[in-house]
């Protein structure tokens, strides 16, 4: 994914499904400068973590 899409995702009034390496998780931040968001699983909100925005994937 690239950083603009992730923008758009965040914005978004929707959900919009998003998966890193497969599981389901929720874009919290991102940061244009770094190319990288913060995330946090779907199945536990606790699970938080920085990535890189071209790991995240859309599911369409």
């Amino acid at each position: 994914m690239d950083i603009h899409r992730a923008q758009q995702i965040l914005a978004a009034d929707d959900k919009i499904e998003v998966e890193l390496h497969g599981l389901p998780v929720w874009i919290d931040s991102v940061d244009s400068k770094l190319a990288t968001a913060k995330v946090h699983s779907e199945e536990n909100p606790a699970d938080t973590r920085t990535v890189s925005v071209q790991e995240l994937e859309e599911v369409r």
